[in-house]
């Protein structure tokens, strides 16, 4: 009965560290200085504020996937923030939550995805039901731009 009492106040204290911890983190972040206030009569027109409107930069797509995985903005990609997608995977895969992936979870999905695909459940698949298991990616993002004038023959 000790040993339990013991144990119970040693996580006790544990999370009570923790807690004191987490305050000290929170409450040394410097917080930026709230914007200043502009008066209407001191506002510049709406034609003077337009010349000035910053423009957005396009970024490359490595650009933006660095930045996915640059999670503190540092400019540098340490490897804990390049493993965090590897582990939610993992986590994903770890269905009995053992911190093991035994054959049967890691074979799991592709088990599920080969049924959904296998239409004719005749255990193999044709072209076109293989073709359902290709990754889905995103389609690129579309500007609305207006179409492009043709020259007007002449003739």
């Amino acid at each position: 009965m000790g040993r339990f009492l013991a144990g119970v106040g040693a996580a006790l204290a544990l999370m009570l560290a923790g807690l004191f911890l987490f305050r000290s983190d929170a409450a040394s972040e410097a917080l930026p200085p709230p914007p200043k206030m502009v008066a209407l009569a001191d506002a510049p027109a709406v034609p003077e504020m337009q010349a000035d409107a910053p423009t957005a930069l396009p970024r490359t797509r490595e650009q933006k996937r660095f930045g996915r995985y640059d999670k503190d903005r540092d400019g540098r990609i340490t490897r804990d923030e390049y493993l965090v997608s590897r582990r939610k995977a993992y986590a994903k895969l770890d269905t009995n939550g053992d911190g093991r992936l035994s054959f049967d979870e890691w074979a799991a999905k592709t088990t599920t995805k080969f049924a959904a695909a296998d239409k004719g459940r005749d255990g193999a698949l044709d072209a076109a039901e293989f073709a359902t298991t290709a990754v889905k990616r995103k389609a690129p993002k579309r500007t609305n731009c207006p179409p492009a004038t043709q020259p007007a023959d002449e003739g």
